[in-house]
């Protein structure tokens, strides 16, 4: 007798567990890419432009190992924001709300600012690599970048902290956990023009936002992933 063969499709990954994976993902690719450059020596933000001379010109192919994980980071950035929106949405559309899609658009406003920040730090190593000093209008317009992102990392912790919340997805301390690390990051960005010419103390306010939000990113990932798949239509007649 012959056996019959199965003709059932493997099951996918439900994508719950795929923007789950992107945000551990995300979260892992950013902190490598500070792992490499931090040690390195990497000016903090208000630092003066010889030291930023001296960084890229003897670490200019840091900087771009550094950059070579950062398109990976902001796909997965997208893929974790939209898994997010799908969860809360059925909630808030009955609600009348879209604390998710403020929250999305935190991420995709991240992706665009920080963007121009890894472009120009490729082109301050390219030129470095020619011979040519860092330029002071490039550094600075880098550093009011930098801080400013802060704004839209705020708007993707507070909408999708609000959003959790009221759907019943995240846990009340990960929800104000994620509202604190959004005032930390929110102040940062506000004082910009002090970060910028002043370094020291100011530049923990940003960099203290900057460490809740990725721990916060790991455990929302962890949710996602954990979150019961919703069931399917039966195919049955």
């Amino acid at each position: 007798m012959l056996r019959q063969r199965s003709t059932a499709a493997p099951a996918a990954m439900s994508f719950d567990r795929i923007s789950g994976l992107s945000a551990l993902g995300f979260a892992a690719l950013i902190v490598a890419g500070n792992v490499v450059l931090v040690p390195a020596g990497l000016p903090r933000t208000g630092a003066g432009i010889e030291e930023v001379d001296r960084f890229f010109r003897a670490h200019g192919g840091l900087v771009g190992l550094g950059s070579a994980v950062t398109p990976a980071a902001w796909v997965l950035a997208t893929l974790f924001g939209a898994g997010a929106v799908r969860a809360l949405w059925r909630s808030e559309r009955d609600r009348g709300e879209a604390w998710a899609l403020l929250g999305f658009a935190g991420l995709v406003l991240q992706n665009a600012v920080f963007t121009a920040v890894i472009a120009i730090r490729l082109a301050l190593a390219s030129t470095a690599a020619d011979g040519a000093g860092a330029d002071v209008g490039l550094w600075a317009l880098h550093d009011a970048l930098f801080t400013l992102n802060g704004t839209f990392l705020a708007l993707a912790l507070a909408g999708l902290s609000v959003g959790g919340l009221r759907a019943g997805l995240i846990r009340r301390w990960h929800g104000r956990w994620g509202l604190v690390s959004a005032s930390l990051l929110m102040g940062s960005a506000v004082l910009t023009p002090l970060v910028m010419d002043h370094a020291g103390p100011l530049g923990l306010l940003g960099l203290a936002g900057w460490l809740m939000w990725v721990v916060w990113l790991v455990v929302y990932g962890l949710v996602l992933m954990r979150r019961a798949p919703a069931p399917q239509p039966s195919t049955e007649r």
